[in-house]
């Protein structure tokens, strides 16, 4: 497995999103558990999840355990980088809320820290901006739990370029990641990863394949994926997955996925050549 840098850790340059596992539609535990561990077998170590992937308001923090008992019954568990996050909430109702109070994230990284079964965090990222919270105060906390040792990397999620020098400045330099919406469906993130790419921050793009109900129709929404991915034998969303690792070394797409086989056709992107000429033509599509 190639490897790509995230702050100080090197991990596989494709990651696996564990959203899908853990909200509506989730699979039952033995399928995720298989999945988890087909993506380990297939060279994977970086793992993303959330306190907030849950489905009910009496299992916060379902994907973080899931993946805690994932990672403690496989032998390559111990190399694997997990990345949490902190500042969203799920009411139980379907909805999602935000809280990106220093009180609440302190909590949070405490509660994460426990399901995942861990002194220190290996990447921490704030969820997403809470308007009701000056973003300062937020990722402030995030540097007094650098400080403190409870987490050893900071990252933040949905932020703007602004946002992205605030916190990069606040943390003192220690920005390690930024993960942003990013796909052939959603491109105004485009700003953010120049921006990471500049200043050698990991960009972690979420949804590359345009959500769970869309990645199936990736290659039948935008042919040049389709083109490309037959003349290649693979498919439309291992081209997708190629095409963003391309844009930039900075650049570690993190595609969900709740079955062995998608994640394990996802990995096999880290291998795709793409030539110049096709690149630009899926930059255009």
């Amino acid at each position: 497995m190639k490897t790509r840098r995230i702050g100080t850790v090197d991990v596989s340059a494709i990651g696996l999103g564990g959203m899908p596992m853990s909200i509506e539609g989730r699979p039952d535990e033995a399928r995720s558990l298989a999945t988890l561990h087909a993506a380990l077998d297939a060279g994977v170590t970086l793992i993303d999840t959330a306190d907030a992937y849950h489905l009910l308001a009496t299992d916060v923090g379902h994907n973080e355990t899931l993946i805690a008992k994932a990672l403690a019954s496989h032998p390559r568990g111990p190399e694997v980088l997990v990345a949490t996050k902190g500042g969203h909430l799920r009411p139980g109702d379907g909805s999602w809320t935000l809280d990106g109070s220093p009180e609440h994230l302190r909590r949070a990284c405490e509660a994460s820290l426990g399901r995942l079964g861990v002194e220190s965090i290996g990447l921490y990222q704030f969820h997403r901006p809470d308007p009701k919270v000056p973003y300062e105060e937020s990722i402030g906390a995030l540097r007094d739990l650098l400080d403190e040792g409870k987490i050893r990397q900071a990252g933040i999620s949905n932020a703007n370029p602004a946002q992205i020098r605030s916190a990069n400045e606040i943390l003192g330099g220690r920005l390690v990641s930024v993960q942003n919406q990013f796909s052939p469906a959603f491109r105004s993130s485009e700003p953010e990863l120049e921006l990471c790419a500049e200043l050698g921050i990991a960009f972690l793009p979420w949804s590359p394949f345009g959500g769970i109900k869309n990645a199936g129709e990736l290659g039948s929404s935008y042919a040049p994926f389709a083109r490309i991915a037959k003349a290649h034998g693979v498919s439309p969303q291992r081209v997708c997955l190629a095409w963003m690792l391309a844009k930039s070394p900075t650049v570690v797409p993190i595609p969900g996925s709740s079955r062995p086989e998608t994640i394990v056709d996802s990995v096999a992107a880290a291998e795709l050549a793409l030539t110049p000429a096709e690149v630009a033509e899926l930059d255009a599509a």
